[in-house]
């Protein structure tokens, strides 16, 4: 497991800006094997410091990151992988000989480096791009070769900052299944996102950060359960005054008549309902996580 305790981390300010920023302020969750947790929040909320930190490109001023049980090392990060934000490819280097070139810098000898090359180039749809420049590939297929860089040493772990960014559905696709595959190995993944509605299929657990602090955490279902759910019955052309001295508020749609309440006894509801009309639709509604990063962040 990979565990991420109370981070605190503040950028000294600048010339005449005593005080500095405080970017981190008691960041934990943690993320067991197998597990894909997205890692969401505003600009500058704090994502890309904290993994900063798990990655150790930056020191934090206290806190913790274990992984499997002992403090992360140099040795132990050597074996994640990493996509940072900025994307960090070689723009001149042939694609196929970019992908190996890290995989050696990762240890692995040549003809290890270059089969995990040939196995990613045909998983991530790049193997007619194998010869190509970096430079001369889509944004969409650069961020391919990103991920390849990332997966070509068989990561433990996976840490990956916005690696959806900018990429049609095609693309976007093709890394989620990478990722998926990954996750069914027993891989950890950690990803941020802006896209709430890819990370709300994907995820298994959600942890929302707020200036620097987790404002939410736990799986989506524990999420959208903690902020209740809405009643929600629909009738067919209902005789007048059916939701008369009834909670909640009534939409119209043609002839379809919608009941939406947070508060009475549904039971109730529904037998109303039913003598009203044709009951096409009775349940409960739960909050997108949109709507429940909005209330988390408000």
């Amino acid at each position: 497991m990979l565990e991420i305790s109370e981070l605190r981390k503040t950028f000294a300010g600048g010339p005449g800006a005593p005080g500095g920023k405080l970017a981190l302020d008691g960041v934990s969750f943690s993320v067991r094997p197998g597990e894909m947790y997205g890692f969401v929040g505003a600009n500058g909320a704090g994502k890309t410091t904290t993994m900063r930190i798990v990655m150790g490109v930056l020191q934090a001023d206290s806190g913790s990151v274990s992984w499997q049980g002992r403090p992360l090392g140099y040795d132990a990060r050597q074996r994640f992988g990493y996509m940072p934000e900025e994307r960090g490819l070689y723009q001149k280097m042939r694609v196929g000989q970019q992908i190996e070139y890290f995989g050696r810098l990762h240890g692995l000898s040549a003809t290890a480096a270059k089969k995990a090359t040939d196995d990613l180039l045909q998983r991530l749809g790049l193997i007619e791009r194998r010869n190509d420049a970096v430079q001369a590939l889509s944004l969409g297929n650069q961020q391919r070769v990103q991920l390849a860089v990332a997966l070509v040493h068989d990561p433990e772990v996976l840490i990956l900052d916005e690696p959806f960014s900018g990429l049609d559905p095609i693309a976007v696709d093709a890394l989620a299944a990478a990722l998926q595959e990954r996750c069914r190995s027993g891989v950890p993944v950690i990803f941020s996102s802006h896209q709430l509605e890819l990370v709300e299929r994907l995820c298994d657990s959600v942890g929302i950060v707020s200036s620097g602090r987790m404002v939410a955490t736990g799986t989506v279902e524990e999420l959208r359960a903690a902020e209740g759910g809405t009643t929600v019955v629909a009738v067919r052309d209902p005789a007048p005054g059916w939701a008369d001295g009834l909670p909640g508020t009534v939409t119209v749609d043609g002839d379809l008549h919608i009941l939406r309440t947070n508060t009475g006894d549904g039971q109730e509801l529904l037998r109303r309902a039913m003598k009203a009309g044709a009951v096409e639709r009775f349940g409960a509604e739960h909050p997108s996580l949109t709507e429940i990063f909005k209330e988390a962040v408000a």
